[in-house]
């Protein structure tokens, strides 16, 4: 009887040792899925995180961009036009009157052929053309001479180069194809200008 009891004993421990390691094993299983659920996660989240950092543009403010940056070169180049002393600088301002002249009226016209209205709600527009006004203000209120002709160049290499780096951005964005073109035009046509003003600034009015 004893030795009976003793089986038995013997027997239900090691079922019940058998129970505890295939419920500890669970338990470890469930601890692990639990741990691995969130890294998932994370990698989900990281990988939704990884977002294009570019400034993103509509086609319509775009071309607002482009007519804001056009106009405001021409008002501008006016007054040097008239008040500027340097040759070169009268003969800038000439070539800012003549090109942004054509490329606004290129502009509008795009414009209407693709039939997309102009949206300045853009802070980049709206900025721009906050800074063109003080801009042409401060061109306005300065007398004719050496000095206005620095200042004016000036303004021109600053503002080319914005132009220049919102163009290239806005051109990744830009959804109809004639539009990315006259962006890529512009772009040539801006970094031209933007070495020839810093020519003109930092040798011909230094020499």
């Amino acid at each position: 009887m004893n030795r009976s009891l003793s089986r038995f004993t013997i027997a239900t421990t090691v079922a019940a040792c058998t129970v505890l390691g295939a419920c500890q094993k669970k338990v470890d299983v469930a601890v692990s899925d639990t741990t691995v659920a969130p890294s998932m996660a994370d990698t989900t989240a990281s990988a939704g995180s990884v977002v294009s950092t570019k400034n993103d543009w509509t086609d319509a403010q775009i071309l607002a961009f482009a007519k804001t940056a056009n106009s405001g070169e021409i008002a501008e180049a006016k007054v040097a036009r008239q008040k500027a002393t340097n040759p070169a600088v009268k003969k800038f301002a000439a070539l800012m009157i003549a090109d942004h002249t054509k490329m606004l009226a290129d502009g509008n016209a795009l414009a209407t052929k693709l039939a997309i209205t102009p949206d300045t709600s853009k802070s980049d527009v709206q900025d721009l053309a906050k800074n063109g006004d003080k801009d042409l203000k401060d061109l306005q209120g300065k007398k004719a001479g050496k000095n206005f002709d620095e200042d004016y160049m000036g303004i021109q290499v600053d503002t080319h180069q914005k132009v220049l780096d919102k163009l290239n951005d806005a051109s990744q964005s830009a959804k109809a194809p004639e539009l990315k073109a006259a962006v890529n035009a512009s772009i040539a046509k801006v970094q031209d200008h933007l070495t020839q003003a810093k020519s003109i600034k930092d040798n011909t009015l230094k020499s």
